[in-house]
C-alpha cells in the first residue's frame, strides 16, 4: 500500500487515470441512483400517508418486490431481460452495442453514457487540481453527490436530504480537520447558507404570493457553507444567478417555454459551488482585479 501512495503521488498522468476510470464506474452507478431514489421516496411517501391516515393499504403497497438501489437487477424497459455485467461497462457497452438493448433492439437513452462520461471527466479534474490528497478524496464524493442532486433536480425538482443532509455534516466533520476550512467559518457558513435563501424565499412569498424555490435549495448552499465557509456564499450566490438567469432567458426564448413554469435552481446552485471548490480563490482574485478593489 505504501508503495501504490508513493507510485500515486510522483505519478499524476496514472492518478488521473486511474480516478476516470473509477469516476466512469460510479457514473453507471448514479444513473441508478437518479432514476430510482425518486421512486423509493414517492413510495415511501405514500405508504407513510395512509398509514398515518389510517387507510387500508393496497395489496400493491405489501406485495411488491423488493425496490432499492441494488435490487432489483437491472433490466430492458422493452423486453425486460437483463442487463448482463459486460453489457454494463460504462460508456463501451454503449457504443459496442450501438445505443440499442441487444434482445430487443429497442433504443438505450444516450442520457446514460453521458452522465457515465461526464462523471469520469468531472472526476478526472478534481484529481488534476488536488492531486493525490485527502482534499481530492472528499472532493470526489461531494462532485458524485452534486451530479446526482443535479440530475434527480432536473428531472423532479427535489433535492433529496438523504444526500443533502449527510453531505452536510460530512462538510462540518471535515472541518474539525481543516480539510477545506476552519469549523466556526463552516459553522457559520451553513447557517449563513441556509438562511440566506430562506430570507429571499420568504420576501419573494410574501411580494407574490408564489414559492421562488424550494427547501433543497437552502440545504443545498447550506452544504457549500459548511464545507468551504461562509466566505464562499456570496461567489456561489452570484454565480448561481447569473447561470440561471442566462440560461432559463435562453430556454424561454429558444422553447418558448411558460415562464411560469418552475425551473429547478440546484444544477446552478451545485455548479456554482463545485466551481467555487476547485477555483473560488481565483475567480474571487479575478473579480476583485477587474473592478479594482
Amino acid at each position: 500500500m505504501q508503495q501504490l501512495n508513493i507510485i500515486l503521488q510522483s505519478s499524476p498522468e496514472l492518478l488521473i487515470t486511474l480516478v476516470t476510470i473509477v469516476g466512469l464506474l460510479v457514473g453507471s452507478f448514479l444513473n441508478v441512483v437518479i432514476y430510482r431514489l425518486p421512486v423509493m421516496m414517492d413510495r415511501g411517501w405514500k405508504k407513510e400517508c395512509k398509514e398515518y391516515l389510517e387507510l387500508e393499504l393496497e395489496d400493491t403497497d405489501n406485495n411488491r418486490e423488493p425496490f432499492n438501489l441494488m435490487v432489483p437487477l437491472s433490466r430492458c424497459p422493452g423486453c425486460n431481460s437483463a442487463i448482463k455485467p459486460y453489457q454494463n461497462i460504462p460508456v463501451i457497452s454503449y457504443l459496442f452495442l450501438k445505443g440499442k438493448c441487444a434482445e430487443c433492439k429497442t433504443h438505450i437513452s444516450l442520457r446514460y453514457p453521458l452522465i457515465e462520461a461526464f462523471t469520469g471527466i468531472c472526476s478526472a479534474i478534481v484529481a488534476h487540481h488536488f492531486g493525490y490528497t485527502i482534499e481530492m478524496l472528499f472532493a470526489l464524493f461531494l462532485t458524485w453527490s452534486l451530479i446526482t442532486l443535479s440530475f434527480i433536480d432536473i428531472d423532479k425538482q427535489l433535492l433529496p436530504d438523504s444526500i443533502t443532509l449527510p453531505m452536510l455534516w460530512l462538510g462540518m466533520l471535515l472541518s474539525i480537520f481543516s480539510v477545506y476550512t476552519e469549523p466556526s467559518s463552516s459553522i457559520i457558513g451553513a447557517i449563513a447558507g441556509y438562511l440566506s435563501l430562506w430570507t429571499v424565499y420568504q420576501l419573494f412569498k410574501l411580494a407574490t404570493g408564489k414559492e421562488g424555490m424550494g427547501y433543497g435549495d437552502f440545504k443545498l448552499l447550506s452544504l457549500f457553507g459548511a464545507w468551504l465557509g461562509w466566505q464562499y456564499l456570496p461567489l456561489i450566490i452570484l454565480l448561481s444567478s447569473l447561470v440561471g438567469a442566462v440560461i432559463g432567458i435562453t430556454m424561454i426564448i429558444l422553447t418558448k417555454k411558460d415562464h411560469n413554469i418552475p425551473i429547478p435552481f440546484g444544477p446552478y446552485l451545485a455548479a456554482a459551488g463545485w466551481l467555487a471548490l476547485l477555483w473560488g480563490d481565483q475567480i474571487n482574485a479575478l473579480y476583485l482585479n477587474a473592478t479594482g478593489l
